[in-house]
């Protein structure tokens, strides 16, 4: 299993379902995109990393799209 991982910026709304069910937003900023090879990539925030989310990959490519998640390297 190959795992790929880019240095990103969020730099616009990219949504999510928190665990409790409510929408809530990746904050701007640094984080990780870490792809497994799978339908889900995860982004990866916060200071020390603490925070993850994992995303379809239709919704990866549209936040890119529209400029909203930008990849680094």
């Amino acid at each position: 299993m190959d795992i790929t991982t880019h240095r990103a910026r969020i730099t616009g709304p990219v949504s999510y379902r928190a665990g409790t069910g409510r929408k809530q937003t990746i904050p701007i900023g640094p984080c990780l995109v870490e792809s497994v090879g799978g339908r889900c990539i995860d982004i990866i925030w916060g200071t020390r990393g603490q925070s993850s989310v994992a995303l379809p990959v239709e919704e990866i490519e549209a936040a890119q799209d529209q400029g909203h998640l930008l990849l680094l390297d």
